[in-house]
């Protein structure tokens, strides 16, 4: 049977082999777990992180174009896994669980909200395949990691319940001070958005969010970050000597995960063990699901509750996105300290580079919005299609 045509009961009941039963341990997004001893909490940990699929029978995207993203939308719904699990970390933690029929927490369901399949939700299908226009995609292209990655860092603008700043790393790059400066509270970045977005004041609506879901009053001294590093660790293969260093991001509390997979075929990957890569697959064709008039939403079908899926390291496609979360500047403080002993070890080739200031041949993006009078000149700097990234090696 053809991946993009399973059914969620298909999934749901069919056969899945459990996890190897191995003392090497089970990472997932920065948990620790035994695989002899701790599969109830594997599972829990797995089924909460929400699970976005193909959908059929929603409103035509952009009002006559196509009602299903089957066989095209697997990267799209996969940039929305990563962005969710952000938004989980932000607003419930990383220790909240999903639990079958139990009422949950008002927050969770403005999350949920949000990705529904419809077109004022702030990061639908409908949204992020209109963006991509944008980005040289058509509706129905499938994207690459970093297409994503620039599509998802551009629809949070809009999204000031959550009040996230994201920054995708190019050039294999990180640099620290640029980061910074974007999470800490700007004045003239905020006047230029403005100028930007006329809207982007309090009475935007908050479409995709409930009534009640709205913006703090309160200035934040540090925007929580969403960190996403668009990679190429190969040719057509990815290079070996990668691979304990993306192992050790999965390690890290910070982590999001990755996006990726085979040619044309994504994935969301949140963990591993021992060589095997632990991920959720979109490839499930669910009809589009309807909120409540009380905002609730049947839930059930945007969490995997069989075991989740696992391949080799070594089939992963080399065209990555690896993503990190920092709530706090501490908390981005503990990730750089962590980055730079991985990158001290002998034996892990680091996958990116991570800077403390600016390269003067690097244009200073860390106050532009996506609709900035030089954002082309942005866009011929850094060629947005996936295939011309750096390419990586020994």
């Amino acid at each position: 049977m053809d991946a993009a045509t399973l059914t969620y009961d298909t999934l749901r009941f069919g056969d899945f082999e459990d996890f190897p039963e191995t003392k090497e341990p089970v990472w997932i997004l920065g948990t620790k777990y035994s695989a002899i001893t701790d599969k109830d909490e594997i599972f829990a940990d797995v089924t909460s992180r929400l699970w976005f699929t193909y959908r059929k029978n929603f409103s035509p995207i952009g009002g006559t174009g196509p009602t299903s993203d089957n066989g095209w939308g697997c990267m799209l719904r996969c940039g929305q896994m990563i962005l969710a699990q952000a938004l989980i970390c932000r607003h419930l933690g990383r220790d909240w669980r999903w639990v079958n029929g139990k009422q949950q927490r008002d927050e969770y369901y403005n999350v949920l909200n949000a990705f529904l399949d419809k077109k004022d939700s702030y990061y639908s299908i409908h949204q992020i395949a209109q963006m991509g226009v944008g980005e040289g995609k058509s509706i129905g292209q499938w994207y690459g990691p970093n297409t994503a990655a620039q599509v998802l860092k551009k629809l949070t603008f809009f999204d000031n319940w959550s009040s996230l700043a994201v920054h995708v790393a190019m050039d294999n790059t990180v640099i620290i001070d640029s980061i910074k400066m974007l999470c800490r509270s700007n004045s003239a970045c905020e006047a230029a958005a403005a100028a930007a977005f006329p809207q982007a004041d309090g009475s935007r609506p908050f479409n995709g969010y409930p009534t009640g879901a709205s913006s703090s009053e309160d200035v934040l001294l540090w925007k929580p970050l969403v960190l996403l590093i668009p990679l190429r660790l190969g040719l057509s293969e990815i290079n070996e000597a990668y691979i304990k260093t993306l192992k050790k991001c999965f390690m890290l509390p910070q982590s999001l995960g990755v996006i990726g997979g085979k040619p044309n075929s994504a994935h969301y990957f949140i963990g591993f063990v021992e060589d095997e890569l632990i991920y959720l697959d979109p490839h499930t064709t669910q009809p589009a699901v309807e909120p409540f008039e009380d905002f609730s939403i049947a839930d059930e079908s945007f969490h995997c509750q069989h075991p989740p899926c696992r391949m080799n390291i070594c089939d992963l496609d080399p065209s990555i996105a690896v993503g990190f979360f920092c709530s706090t500047e501490e908390d981005f403080t503990d990730w750089c300290q962590r980055i730079k002993m991985i990158s001290q070890e002998k034996d892990a080739l680091p996958m990116f580079e991570l800077m403390d200031h600016q390269n003067t041949r690097f244009p200073d993006v860390h106050c532009l919005t996506p609709d900035f009078t030089d954002s082309e000149r942005l866009e011929r700097f850094f060629d947005s299609e996936d295939e011309d990234f750096e390419i990586l090696s020994l």
